[in-house]
């Protein structure tokens, strides 16, 4: 496969900044405006997360699983593992801040017999958690536009079809594509419109929710912190580990703020702590939702999950504030929703338009691509909701089908946390850190993120009952092993496949080496220089 060229930039800087003379470093020039501020990136981060929508749709991993205590102990224990999996990400994310992050790491710190292809297979897992992370928040929005109609419907009978579903997932994606390719400024800007939404929205909960709860619905502090409710057969025991998917599936895309390195200014410094701070909020937010959500939920925590909303969250604030005041609310769950998916496109986008810049991907001469107009990558942004499009219809196969494709996305981003995590420690490399290290801590909480990451996967590929049939069986760890499959069918595929052409990141930006149009000249690079090394910032 020919390497795709790179875009033009549209204009030239005489004096290089420091976050573009890192990114020199790492072999990329700068393509994108560093509109975002560490701030704005921050904001990202949270959003990405996005601790209300993301409670909405995993309470169904904790009520049956342990009701109330289940919500609000499970937090707290999942909590703690997920800040070691951001401090280890945060670290590398220092040394080398690039939009390819997870697959450029893995690359440099391999040895040279395995590196391209361990960096072929994070490259593919991220993008597939991402993709699927896009469907996965938007089709969560789908649904809670049909909540939202079955709440104003007087006997809350109203069921969405199949069709009508996906029809309004479809113009959630089309109008979030339309708004993803703007320019830069506009959607750094968009950024603290998000973040202050989500943020009001935390709080609106956390406060006004006790207030407006009657007395009937209201529990003591023994049910809400106390009770073990267990409605799916399971040994209580497992079944508490099974809940810890809620958080785990709520705070995660711990890669978002790295995807926005080359968009961000002060990245190797802004970058870092965008993902820890974002983790140490949506942690406190949420776990004051929960605890929230524990103390007015009522006791008959079995009607909750079966409301005939199909949204557990929407019956407890239709109980505590009636019908109005909780369609209001809920429309402003629908809009931070809207943002987090929204919010999704945007990162996807970029980490697809950068492992199309190292020709990873079919069709990468062509996603390579910044529009001349918004100057953003547009073509990946089209390229991410087209492939979201298409996962959608797998909801006209079985609900399964279509969950399986969602859980993915947890479980393809922790395969493609533990590649570089794992191959900085246990392969001979030069590592030197960034502005952000943690010194003699780096290798036990290393190793405490990648044993996490491992159980957690194990963990996801259970059924939700211990009795299940075919048709209700988990399908993640097929779904999980047929993307790993293709991936490395293509990879090994007779004269086409990756074997045969890739190798590694693609150089862009080689002042010292290379030809005149920036790409690399392998004959005239040593074999150091065709490794580029995660190299430390200087500020």
């Amino acid at each position: 496969m020919v390497a795709p060229r790179a875009p033009e930039i549209s204009k030239s800087h005489p004096q290089p900044s420091a976050d573009e003379t890192t990114l020199a470093k790492l072999g990329y020039k700068q393509e994108f405006h560093r509109e975002f501020t560490p701030l704005e990136v921050s904001g990202l981060a949270f959003s990405y997360a996005g601790v209300v929508p993301s409670i909405v749709s995993v309470l169904f991993y904790a009520i049956p699983n342990g009701g109330p205590f289940a919500m609000v102990w499970g937090w707290a224990v999942a909590c703690p593992f997920i800040m070691c999996i951001g401090l280890t990400m945060a670290e590398l994310a220092s040394a080398a801040p690039t939009s390819g992050g997870l697959y450029y790491w893995t690359y440099s710190l391999a040895s040279p017999r395995c590196r391209n292809f361990l960096s072929w297979i994070v490259g593919y897992s991220n993008t597939i958690e991402m993709i699927a992370g896009v469907a996965s928040v938007n089709w969560a929005c789908a649904i809670q536009i049909t909540a939202a109609i079955t709440i104003t419907s007087s006997d809350q009978a109203y069921t969405a079809t199949n069709q009508q579903l996906y029809g309004i997932y479809a113009a959630v994606l089309l109008s979030q594509a339309v708004l993803v390719s703007f320019g830069t400024k506009v959607l750094a800007r968009l950024q603290r419109l998000f973040t202050l939404v989500n943020v009001l929205l935390c709080f609106i909960i956390i406060i006004a929710l006790p207030i407006a709860t009657p007395s009937d619905y209201r529990n003591s502090a023994n049910f809400a912190l106390g009770d073990f409710t267990n409605l799916v057969g399971w040994p209580s025991g497992f079944a508490f580990i099974l809940s810890l998917m809620a958080p785990l599936s709520a705070i995660g895309g711990y890669d978002a703020a790295v995807h926005m390195s080359e968009e961000a200014s002060n990245a190797a410094i802004a970058i870092p702590w965008a993902i820890i701070s974002s983790i140490a909020l949506s942690a406190v937010l949420g776990w004051g939702i929960n605890i929230t959500l524990a103390f007015c939920m009522g006791t008959d925590v079995s009607s909750v999950l079966n409301s005939p909303t199909g949204q557990p969250m929407a019956q407890i604030l239709y109980n505590s504030l009636g019908q109005k005041k909780a369609l209001a609310l809920w429309w402003l769950i629908i809009v931070a929703e809207y943002m987090m998916g929204s919010t999704y496109l945007l990162v996807g986008s970029r980490q697809t338009f950068a492992f199309a810049r190292d020709g990873a991907l079919p069709f990468s001469r062509y996603l390579y691509r910044i529009n001349r107009y918004t100057e953003t990558p547009v073509n990946t942004v089209w390229f991410d909701t087209i492939c979201a499009l298409a996962i959608g219809l797998l909801a006209f196969v079985s609900t399964e089908a279509i969950n399986a494709a969602f859980t993915i996305n947890v479980t393809s981003s922790y395969v493609a946390y533990i590649l570089p995590i794992t191959t900085r420690f246990a392969f001979k490399n030069d590592f030197k850190p960034g502005p952000f290290y943690l010194g003699k801590l780096s290798f036990p909480v290393a190793v405490i993120a990648v044993a996490w990451m491992v159980f957690v996967i194990l963990v996801f590929f259970f059924p939700a009952t211990p009795q299940t049939t075919i048709q209700e069986m988990n399908y993640t760890v097929v779904v999980l092993g047929a993307s790993m499959f293709l991936a490395i069918s293509w990879y090994y595929c007779p004269v086409y496949g990756g074997v045969h052409w890739y190798t590694g990141p693609i150089y862009n930006f080689t002042p010292a080496i290379g030809g005149e149009d920036g790409h690399r000249d392998e004959d005239s690079m040593s074999e150091k220089e065709q490794g580029v090394s995660i190299q430390a910032v200087d500020l």
